[in-house]
């Protein structure tokens, strides 16, 4: 199997991460850097961290295609790396005009800015919410992508764009479907921050810190071992692995790529909550309320591609690490980025 080093991408010119001051965003543009690579940022910071940004940062909405414009002029990046994006999907139900416009319009404007500036490759930040009710599990590339909300549904029409572009344009793309992505860096200075918080182990550890009075488990009836949800949790910092490996295989000339990202290692909700307790020494009070509309009983990663294509396997899988190092942040920033904005 390659070693990370030997596919990391050419510092041949800078590469423009959209949403570089978002959670996976700024861990990718870390790793970017490590490896000498070039890095713009563009972010509106709606939902980003300046703190969370290093490189160079253009302060913009995707929407704006003058400022967009500019900022390709002015930095010429050779390739893209796009996280910006809504991703709520309670929300994308109630303000569905939001996510069509946020997402494929915003992503349309881009494809055409980079288009014009002579930039075709990008790495695309997609989900495996595009697969919509599992058919059978694991979920492979090959399961139909069938999305159930508006959410998934513009996520997946991003990902006909992008091919589209490829075939009529010759650019180079990469989707990469994750699954729930997870942990923070290993150093303890960059972590997941949203408001509002949605994802189950940061609310786990916002009990820990007191900051919540106990957990909801939204069900525990489901046809799972132990009657609550099954996720495939994927460690934010292999997340980024894998976007600088698909970015180096665009450079190298690569076809069009669509690959899962996940473990193929599924964790209940109660196992989240158990992990965490052992971790943090915290008694975490956990109280059952009714299921969520939506919520499949399991969603766990299939398939190979990744590691066959891309050389890339997950190196810290286990739950006990990505837990342990999302607490870790959490305990050094109990507010987050908040305090440092």
């Amino acid at each position: 199997m390659a070693d990370a080093r030997d596919l990391a991408p050419v510092p041949f010119g800078p590469v423009l991460v959209t949403g570089g001051a978002g959670y996976i965003g700024s861990h990718t543009v870390r790793l970017l850097e490590e490896r000498s690579v070039p890095v713009v940022v563009a972010d509106n910071l709606s939902t980003g961290w300046r703190p969370a940004v290093r490189a160079p940062l253009a302060e913009l909405d995707l929407g704006d295609r003058l400022k967009l414009d500019a900022a390709f002029a002015e930095h010429r990046p050779r390739a893209v790396i796009h996280f910006a994006a809504r991703t709520y999907v309670g929300e994308s139900v109630e303000h569905p005009a939001l996510y069509y416009r946020e997402n494929v319009i915003h992503t349309w404007n881009l494809l055409e800015a980079m288009r014009a500036a002579g930039c075709g490759e990008i790495v695309f930040s997609s989900t495996c919410a595009t697969y919509g009710n599992p058919r059978r599990l694991p979920l492979d590339e090959d399961h139909p992508q069938e999305p159930i909300s508006p959410y998934g549904r513009t996520k997946l029409h991003m990902e006909h764009m992008m091919q589209d572009y490829a075939r009529a344009y010759g650019f180079r793309i990469a989707a990469l479907r994750y699954f729930n992505a997870a942990g923070a860096s290993q150093k303890g200075d960059l972590g997941e921050h949203h408001v509002p918080e949605t994802h189950l182990i940061p609310l786990v550890l916002q009990v820990a810190l007191g900051q919540r009075p106990d957990i909801k488990i939204f069900g525990d009836d489901y046809d799972t071992p132990d009657g609550t949800c099954v996720r495939d949790y994927i460690h934010v910092e292999d997340l980024a692995d894998a976007h600088l490996r698909a970015l180096s295989r665009l450079q190298q000339g690569g076809s069009p790529l669509a690959v899962n990202l996940g473990t193929g290692q599924g964790y209940s909700v109660r196992e989240v909550i158990d992990t965490a307790r052992r971790v943090t020494g915290h008694p975490i009070p956990a109280v059952v309320v009714g299921r969520r509309e939506g919520d499949p009983p399991v969603l766990v990663s299939g398939g190979t591609r990744a590691r066959d294509v891309l050389g890339w396997t997950p190196r810290r899988p286990a739950l006990v690490d990505i837990v342990g190092d999302a607490w870790r942040f959490h305990r050094a920033h109990p507010t987050g980025f908040a305090a440092k904005t």
